[in-house]
């Protein structure tokens, strides 16, 4: 192979033809790089020790014997592996182990109490959703960045957007509050150019979710996510994970955008992010592409918030003491037998009901019903 790729062709033509990888035939060249053929070492294996080096096994009954007496008369109660090592030492033991020979031959002779963390693999992403987790559905999230100020100019607030599925991301940066018309308009703007996902996924900022001070308000948020179709999901409070990809967004354009760079005003910094966001739009070009579809935009259409609220909205939610979950300004008891744990809590508008499932990130993929509720939002007129 090297010689042949020293003859002049190309690493990648002499991988097919020896029918490996390009890697081996890169490996092999730097391998042999300077220096004849018939003068290099063509082995390729590991050079290895020829003795190997193992605890006596007296030593090692010393140790356990030093562990039992400690674990049973030491008044100080250390019986590990530091607490075995100054205890040979005390002995006048030559040569002296190192703390991590004596914590190996615990392991060894399995003289070790406590037990190994058990490392699962992740759910997937969107997992609390069926629909997203198996990816006939994208999901978009929508945060806030704050606490942000031009030096000699306007507090800043930023809003975020990023999909789950394609990362297909947006950035609206405001020098005043962010308001729910402005999120609305920024979502409709952003709706119609890409698309419509199938969810929209939010804290429970009043912004998004609307006032707290009522039981059974839907905000104007939630209303234009109603009208197009798509369902809000509101993740539990102060619960991680849920927003990670939305969180990783809000810091990579603090890093990127905000951090880089001295903002002499608004319009530079709003500049500086339309150019990341498309920079960042079309290195991400064919994740967006492999994502899934997003509905069409409908025409016409006009945002009527004194329409009657139909379809689903999604609350995610962990359970209390008592096994009742908060939500609508209501506590809604779920199951006594599910105290403290996550649950779905799916509002069907339509049929009047609350359907609440289990969630566990151990199983993501069992979501059985816990309960159904009967629960209609009265109607009653939004005001502005």
């Amino acid at each position: 192979m090297v010689q042949a790729v020293r003859a002049g062709r190309s690493q990648q033509q002499v991988a097919r033809d020896f029918g490996v990888s390009p890697a081996t035939v890169n490996r092999w060249v730097r391998h042999a790089h300077g220096r004849r053929l018939d003068r290099v070492d063509w082995s390729d294996r590991a050079p290895l020790p020829h003795t190997t080096q193992r605890t006596a096994a007296a030593l090692e009954d010393l140790v356990l014997e030093l562990r039992r007496q400690l674990r049973s008369e030491s008044d100080l109660g250390f019986f590990g592996a530091e607490a075995i090592l100054a205890a040979l030492q005390a002995r006048g033991v030559e040569p002296l182990p190192a703390a991590r020979t004596v914590y190996r031959i615990l392991r060894r002779r399995g003289a070790l109490d406590g037990s190994h963390r058990v490392r699962r693999p992740p759910p997937p992403p969107g997992w609390y959703v069926p629909e997203v987790a198996r990816r006939r559905r994208e999901l978009d999230s929508v945060d806030l960045v704050e606490g942000l100020v031009i030096r000699g100019g306007p507090q800043v607030q930023v809003l975020n957007a990023v999909s789950l599925h394609g990362g297909l991301v947006a950035s609206w940066p405001r020098g005043e509050s962010v308001t729910a018309k402005f999120v609305v308009e920024c979502l409709v703007e952003h709706w119609r150019r890409f698309g419509l996902p199938g969810y929209a996924q939010f804290d429970n900022d009043p912004v998004f979710q609307g006032p707290h001070v009522h039981p059974d308000v839907i905000g104007r948020v939630s209303r234009l996510c109603l009208s197009l179709g798509i369902v809000p999901v509101f993740v539990p409070p102060r619960e991680p994970g849920f927003q990670a990809s939305i969180e990783q967004y809000n810091g990579s354009w603090q890093v990127r955008v905000w951090g880089r760079f001295e903002h002499a005003d608004l319009g530079g910094l709003a500049d500086r992010s339309d150019r990341h966001v498309a920079a960042l739009r079309r290195h991400r070009a064919d994740r967006i592409e492999a994502a899934p579809p997003r509905g069409p935009f409908p025409k016409p259409w006009r945002l009527d918030l004194q329409a009657r609220l139909k379809g689903r909205m999604v609350y995610l939610r962990r359970t209390d003491a008592e096994g009742r979950a908060e939500l609508l300004g209501r506590a809604f008891e779920v199951d006594r037998h599910w105290a403290h744990r996550l649950v779905r809590a799916e509002v069907d508008l339509d049929a009047g009901k609350i359907r609440f499932y289990r969630l566990r990130r151990r199983e993501p993929g069992d979501q059985p019903l816990l309960k159904e509720v009967v629960h209609r939002i009265p109607p009653k007129p939004f005001h502005e």
